[in-house]
This record gives structure tokens, C-alpha cells and sequence, in this order.
């Protein structure tokens, strides 16, 4: 019986994923911006969440944990690299760990660069993952804590999954994503394609997420940096994978469109 899944809108932009198991009834949620919504969220469905699974320690991904321990009592689990910075972490975990939630299972990737400990779930046999805030729809984090060298490299990992992989991720991002990587690859199909379903999302007051690796190949820019047509767009034909993705997210820090 496959996972149940349900999306939380969390603050201005956030969202948290529940995971369930139905065949144990143990329930995950994936990091924590606001306990409010998530509690309201369980309390529809009448789960009781067992779990915590954290990707980095940034406070709008963290800071209802508290609250949720409180009530419900459950595990947190997140990045050993960040160990100290986690509130009421129960157990830390890296590269190649497995993490239980009843009968699902995930592995651990290390995915630095937004954070220095920054860490994706990926349940294999469910064909989902969840990157926190490295990989987005479209788009990618901010080199904060890393180095653009770091991040590719995450970001590699992670294009690596089945293209049929389903992934979340920290923030709905998407449409601003799209405005940008307009910028670097206009005639892209697929991008169009995913601008235009985008569009009808939020109209419809949907989510964008989650995507496929797939689909994120085809049109995202920030895992296509190794494509000589993108590394050509940004002025730098032929030099290395790294340095292209490096000139991309310095784009888009600056970018206001």
C-alpha cells in the first residue's frame, strides 16, 4: 500500500509533508515551519504524528518543533552535521543512513551548500524524495553555508534519482524560478511547458510541487549546468560544470524580475 501523502502550507511560503504509512499507521512530517498547520493538518486526518525528519536547521524549517515534540511526543531525527543546531533531536543521521517510518524507508543524502550539514530523504521504494531547500522546482537554494563547487555536487546526487522520482521541497518558489530561468534558457520546450503548468496551478490555488527529476532535467538550469547550450547562455562555453552553476545562482541572487 503506498505512502499517504498530504502538503502543508506553512508561513508566507513554506510547506511541511506529512508521510503515513498506512500499514502502521506511523506518520512523518517533513521539517517543521509552523506546528499550528501541521497540527491541523493530523488532526484531520486523525494521525498521530510519530516522527520528525529535519533537512537543515534554518528556523523556518525547525521552529515548531518544539511544540510538536510536546504534543505528540515524536522522534527527531536530522542532519548529524547539524546536530547542535536541531532543537530536541533525537537522532542524527548522514550519508547512507536509513531512516524507519513503520514500513517505509529512506536513505539519507548529504546534500550541502545552503547549509554546511544540509540533508534529502529519499524513500526508494516509494519513488519520493524530499530536498529541503537544495533542490527546488525550477530553481535551487542559496549558497549560503557552502561553496557553488559544494552545491553542484549536492545537486548532482540528486539528479542522479529515478526520473520518475516525485520530489518536495521546502518553499513554492516555482513561478519566481520560472521568471528566471527564462532568462538563461528562452527556447527551452520543456520549460515552457512547466511555466505554462505552473500558471494553471495557482490559479486553481494548487501547489507546484512536487515535481519529478525528470521533469526537473529537462527545464531546470541549475541541474542543467553542464549543457553546453546553458554553459554558452552565461558566457562560459566550455568551462567546467561548476563554474557555470556558480555564474547561474549568482544571476539569480540578483535578479528582480
Amino acid at each position: 500500500m503506498a505512502a499517504e501523502i498530504r502538503l502543508v502550507p506553512c508561513l508566507s511560503d513554506n510547506y511541511a509533508v506529512i508521510l503515513r504509512d498506512p500499514a502502521s499507521g506511523a506518520v512523518a512530517v517533513v521539517d517543521a515551519p509552523d506546528a499550528a498547520p501541521i497540527e491541523r493538518a493530523l488532526a484531520a486526518e486523525k494521525w498521530k504524528l510519530t516522527h520528525i525528519l529535519v533537512t537543515h536547521h534554518h528556523g523556518d524549517h525547525v521552529q515548531g518543533i518544539p511544540a510538536l515534540k510536546q504534543k505528540y511526543g515524536a522522534k527527531v531525527i536530522g542532519p548529524r552535521g547539524e546536530a547542535a543546531k536541531i532543537p530536541m533531536l533525537d537522532a542524527a543521521v548522514g550519508e547512507n543512513d536509513r531512516v524507519k517510518v513503520g514500513g517505509l524507508e529512506a536513505r539519507v543524502i548529504e546534500t550541502p551548500g545552503h547549509t554546511a550539514g544540509h540533508i534529502s530523504y529519499w524513500f526508494d521504494q516509494e519513488k519520493l524524495a524530499f530536498a529541503g531547500d537544495t533542490l527546488f522546482s525550477i530553481g535551487c537554494g542559496r549558497v549560503i553555508e557552502g561553496t557553488p563547487e559544494m552545491m553542484w555536487a549536492s545537486l548532482l546526487k540528486l539528479r542522479a534519482l529515478p526520473d520518475d522520482t516525485r520530489f518536495y521541497c521546502g518553499h513554492e518558489y516555482t513561478e519566481a524560478n520560472i521568471r528566471f530561468a527564462l532568462t538563461i534558457e528562452p527556447e527551452n520546450k520543456a520549460l515552457a511547458a512547466r511555466a505554462a503548468e505552473a500558471k494553471r496551478q495557482r490559479a486553481a490555488g494548487e501547489a507546484t510541487i512536487p515535481a519529478t527529476i525528470g521533469e526537473e532535467k529537462a527545464a531546470n538550469p541549475f541541474l542543467r549546468a553542464d549543457q553546453p547550450a546553458v554553459a554558452a547562455a552565461v558566457g562560459l562555453a566550455g568551462k567546467p560544470a561548476a563554474n557555470v552553476f556558480a555564474e547561474i545562482r549568482a544571476r539569480k541572487n540578483s535578479f528582480r524580475g
